[in-house]
């Protein structure tokens, strides 16, 4: 049985500027738990001192303990709204848009963004900024190499026109990833960008306790410009959403009025 998970905590705050306490305990102690056991060791102090000095361990921890399930086009309605309403209300104020995939994971969702706006804008007009807490799965994003269920629900057209088959995997082609720029960056710590158009976050603020759900929709909202949108997933709801100033457009899309 571990124990002290509370000096763990502080520890790892100290390591990684990554603070448990914003993580519902239950579920990212079990986590944390599993993966300690399979390291073999019996104790948070002797884990901490393993991924203190050695890095791939220390990478481990942190692929661990993010969450990274992530495909193209997931709930592909939602998409379609985004397609059919949102671009066109943005585009109707601005041709460059300032967008931001907010913990983008492996890369799936900037770059079914950079797809989805390419029916609208040429590539040359499109930039995103895609982040994520998690070094390893932005160095697979850059990579961008997917198998044939995280593509599944990207239209033909796209799939065709922007994916290449490499053995029994998909990569993406380059005039996409120059679309998107890359950076490591925490939620709960790192500054905002600001002035965005659109902020797409999906499927991780659920992680959260309830209050730095608040901080984060807070943040969210203070970075967009007037008007700007926020995508949510479909396992998110923001409950308090006109007390932080958000007009709801459907269930996963709100306006900052």
């Amino acid at each position: 049985m571990l124990t002290n998970y509370e000096k763990f905590k502080g520890d790892v705050l100290k390591l990684t500027n990554i603070d448990l306490n914003c993580y519902k305990e239950k579920q990212m102690k079990r986590r944390i738990d599993t993966l300690i056991t399979k390291n073999k060791i019996d104790s948070y102090d002797k884990y901490v001192e393993l991924i203190k000095k050695d890095k791939e361990k220390f990478e481990q921890f942190i692929n661990f303990l993010t969450i990274n399930v992530s495909e193209f086009y997931r709930n592909p309605d939602q998409w379609k709204l985004l397609d059919k309403d949102v671009f066109p209300l943005l585009l109707s104020k601005s041709k460059s848009l300032k967008i931001w995939s907010a913990a983008c994971s492996t890369g799936d969702e900037p770059y079914s963004l950079v797809m989805a706006l390419s029916r609208h804008l040429p590539l040359s007009s499109i930039r995103i900024i895609a982040t994520d807490i998690d070094k390893q799965v932005l160095q697979q994003a850059q990579v961008g190499l997917y198998n044939e269920k995280s593509i599944a629900s990207v239209p033909d057209d796209l799939k065709k026109k922007y994916f290449t088959k490499v053995g029994s995997s998909y990569q993406i082609s380059d005039e996409i990833k120059r679309c998107v720029q890359f950076k490591e960056h925490n939620l709960l710590k790192d500054p905002y960008p600001k002035d965005c158009d659109l902020i797409v976050c999906r499927n991780v603020v659920i992680y959260f306790t309830d209050d730095a759900k608040n901080e984060i929709y807070k943040k969210f909202y203070a970075s967009l410009k007037s008007q700007g949108v926020l995508f949510i997933g479909s396992t998110e709801q923001i409950m308090n959403y006109k007390e932080i100033g958000f007009d709801r457009m459907s269930s996963f899309f709100f306006q900052k009025m």
